[in-house]
């Protein structure tokens, strides 16, 4: 049975997303509908309006979600009604080599549902029944969603729906890229380049890693204050400076011993490998436009045994993963309250974008129903 349902539908490139009435389709084989509580609004969903990363329009905007399950599909034996899930913008197989081996936010099955479910068909139509696509096969900036069952993981029902949204990109990215891919050590230094909202939790990430020195760095300063709240012993404003390596090199005592790009640009990838210590680590977290380069002095990398690597999704393995998260939210060492920093309305998602756009700090949440 087919659902009625507000969305948010990014139609235009370069052009605001839209609240639209869109219908949603009753699950299929291995499929389960959500009613959704909440979503953040997260920089990639931004970066599909403005073509950073490339979608095919139009598209259901949102992989950031939580909800209730309302319906599942033939051959679901891991969801029933009434079940609390987060989604997980990658979908996970558990069969192909990436997943056997550990690495499932590699896995195949991902790449074929970029903007539909794995089969490659959507369950969602607009007002003049055409179909839409779904960002990273959820599109759960909306009020119903029916997604694989590969793209949800069950979590406790006591846990708050609308801090639990945020597990599932924001918090994931920033804390996996700490603990999953770097590896951070007790005491080390770590600088993190960007503070907005997978920042903060890469920031946190190095916090609960137990780093001794974890310098902030951006350009604007109430970010940086809000840094401090997430663990940031030392903050730095790049804003008029005009040789920053040197700076941080100073300011760390001769290097880093890891360094997070948070925002997705060539040349603060290279001033994350630039303020590293001999043999240390640069993580490349934000997703750069596919035009983008980075260069680095090849002798140097031989010299300095210095690592370079992406993190993609923080190296997630969701089913384990998440409810650890939560478990260190409950215990009061992983800071989500603190994240949102405003919420909104689903017909207030424009105004969403537009306060992701000109940088707010934090995390915005949109709210969907009851939490």
């Amino acid at each position: 049975m087919s659902q009625r349902s507000k969305a948010v539908v990014a139609r235009e490139i370069g052009k605001p997303p839209a609240v639209e009435e869109i219908e949603v389709q009753a699950p299929r084989h291995g499929e389960v509908t959500i009613r959704l509580a909440a979503c953040g609004v997260c920089h990639s969903d931004l970066s599909a309006t403005n073509g950073t990363i490339s979608y095919p329009l139009p598209l259901v905007l949102g992989h950031e979600g939580a909800g209730v399950v309302t319906a599942v599909g033939e051959g679901v034996s891991r969801y029933a009604v009434g079940d609390h899930v987060v989604s997980s913008f990658v979908s996970m197989c558990g069969r192909c080599h990436y997943c056997q081996t550990g690495r499932p936010q590699l896995c195949v099955q991902s790449l074929q549902a970029l903007y539909t479910l794995p089969d490659g068909t959507v369950r969602t139509r607009d007002s003049a029944g055409c179909a839409l696509n779904v960002f990273c096969g959820c599109g759960v900036m909306a009020e119903f969603a029916t997604v694989h069952s590969d793209n949800v993981v069950k979590i406790d029902k006591q846990m708050p729906l609308d801090r639990a949204a945020l597990i599932g990109c924001g918090v994931m990215t920033g804390v996996g890229a700490v603990v999953n891919t770097a590896r951070v050590e007790a005491g080390s230094v770590a600088v993190v380049f960007g503070c907005g909202g997978v920042g903060l939790n890469a920031i946190q990430g190095c916090a609960i890693a137990g780093a001794g020195m974890i310098v902030a760095v951006d350009t604007n300063q109430a970010t940086l204050e809000l840094a401090q709240q997430f663990g940031a012993t030392h903050t730095f404003n790049v804003s008029g400076q005009e040789n920053v390596g040197k700076a941080l090199y100073k300011l760390t005592g001769g290097g880093a011993d890891y360094a997070f790009d948070c925002v997705g640009v060539g040349k603060i990838s290279e001033q994350a490998w630039g303020v590293l210590r001999r043999g240390g680590t640069a993580v490349i977290v934000g997703i750069a436009s596919p035009k983008d380069q980075i260069t680095l002095n090849a002798q140097q990398v031989a010299l300095s045994e210095k690592t370079l690597t992406g993190s993609y999704y923080g190296s997630a393995r969701p089913a384990q993963d998440f409810p650890r998260l939560i478990g260190l939210y409950r215990s009061g060492r992983l800071k989500l309250d603190e994240l949102i920093t405003r919420t909104y309305s689903i017909d207030e998602a424009p105004q969403a974008f537009a306060d992701l756009t000109a940088g707010r700090e934090g995390r915005g949440v949109i709210i969907l129903g009851a939490a």
